[in-house]
């Protein structure tokens, strides 16, 4: 079933992943975007805590993991979101329905798996305007981001220890605009600046897992490491005298200056995450994890964006889950699985002296499809992220998130003819 379903999918989240708009944040204005992906449905539900090795979900946040898989698994997740802007200037509210990630694990023989697949990493897309009426109008338009396709490959060392590797091809496309009318007898018409970024470049993700069994429990550790990677960024920057427009038309464009190109590099920032995991295999599990990341060294597309910086940031994610009885022949509720988690995240984006942050509140479901493997995983995740500390924005944001989870037996020889 999963080979008949697998390319129709792929081709129609292709088409997905590069179509939609899947921010609704100012913030996304800065670096390369509102940088979207935590993790899997099922990982986002504890807080994004990935500190354990699955038999049928795909863990995307450490390569080791892979080699966990005992069936090929099919995996995608989608959402949709809801936020609350708010700011000293009045507040907001948007929607946005995304596709969030797809990817395959295969066994290819006992102790290696191979997993592949395709997910949005950052999104660009915003829109703020002083309104039609003021006397000086000013709109701000964003859209795009960066997308990334990746192999991986687990190895199981031992029964106690597995080690993997991502090897990530990120790509995509920003887009800004900015439009200005001075509304007077004298000046009826208004200036428009639209900057464009291609960027692409190579990225790889290192991880390590171990777990032994303490007593009757079971403990796990895991490390992953993505070592800084640079992104070429190819810049455009036009500027255009426009004809008035009202806003959600598109301005006519009087006259337009000579583009402006260059190139430069944009630095993805070096990754560490640490995790500690305890509990009960299939029954219950309580994980925390550490990711700090080297942000400092991030930089905004073009050199002449003065009005943000950035730090080193990290996150702290904490959850788990539970099963009642995973092998349960009878009561439906029995062998569904029970998540949640916290997470709290300093971003690394700083604006007017003010650190951007973000954190969230995780809970979910696990429902078996059929027999024991394929499942439907649904949950909600309550968060905020910014501030409307000096003139800034504040974003509470509900999302509903699900994935699917479709397990089989491939690469099986036939006994008979």
């Amino acid at each position: 079933m999963i080979k008949k379903i697998f390319l129709p999918v792929f081709v129609l989240f292709s088409l997905a992943t590069f179509a939609q708009q899947a921010t609704s944040s100012p913030y996304s204005f800065y670096g390369i975007g509102d940088v979207r992906f935590k993790g899997t449905v099922e990982n986002r539900l504890m807080g994004s805590v990935a500190v354990f090795s699955d038999s049928i979900h795909i863990n995307l946040q450490n390569p080791a993991s892979y080699s966990g898989l005992k069936l090929s698994t099919f995996t995608i997740g989608a959402g949709y979101n809801q936020t609350n802007l708010e700011s000293y200037e009045g507040t907001d509210k948007a929607q946005r329905t995304t596709v969030d990630y797809m990817a395959i694990g295969m066994p290819l023989f006992k102790k290696a798996t191979v997993a592949l697949g395709l997910l949005p990493y950052s999104s660009v897309g915003y829109r703020v305007s002083t309104g039609d009426y003021a006397d000086q109008i000013l709109r701000y338009n964003g859209e795009g981001g960066l997308n990334r396709v990746f192999v991986g490959y687990g190895y199981e060392i031992n029964k106690n220890l597995s080690l993997g590797v991502d090897v990530l091809y990120n790509f995509g496309s920003i887009e800004t605009t900015n439009t200005q009318y001075l509304r007077t007898l004298e000046v009826q018409n208004g200036a428009m600046e639209v900057n464009r970024s291609e960027m692409s470049g190579l990225s790889f993700r290192l991880g390590a897992m171990y777990q032994r069994k303490w007593g009757k429990r079971n403990l796990s550790a895991s490390v992953s490491v993505t070592p800084q990677s640079n992104l070429r960024s190819n810049n455009t920057r036009t500027v255009s005298s426009v004809q008035f427009a009202l806003e959600g038309t598109t301005p006519v464009i009087l006259d337009s200056f000579d583009p402006i190109t260059n190139k430069n590099t944009v630095k993805l920032p070096t990754q560490v995450t640490i995790g500690l995991g305890y509990g009960q295999a299939k029954k219950w599990m309580l994980g925390t994890e550490l990711l700090l990341k080297q942000s400092s060294s991030f930089g905004n597309r073009f050199s002449d964006l003065n009005q943000a910086s950035f730090e080193n940031g990290f996150q702290y994610s904490v959850g788990g889950y539970y099963v009642p009885n995973y092998s349960a022949f009878s009561g439906y509720f029995k062998r569904v699985t029970y998540r949640a988690g916290f997470r709290y995240e300093k971003t690394g984006l700083v604006i007017r002296q003010e650190s951007i942050k973000d954190y969230a509140v995780t809970g979910g479901f696990g429902f078996p499809l059929g027999g024991l493997f394929s499942n439907i995983n649904l949950g909600v995740e309550y968060g905020r992220r910014g501030t409307a500390k000096a003139n800034l924005v504040e974003e509470n944001y509900t999302n509903v998130i699900m994935s699917f989870s479709f397990n089989d037996k491939w690469f099986v020889r036939s006994k008979f003819d």
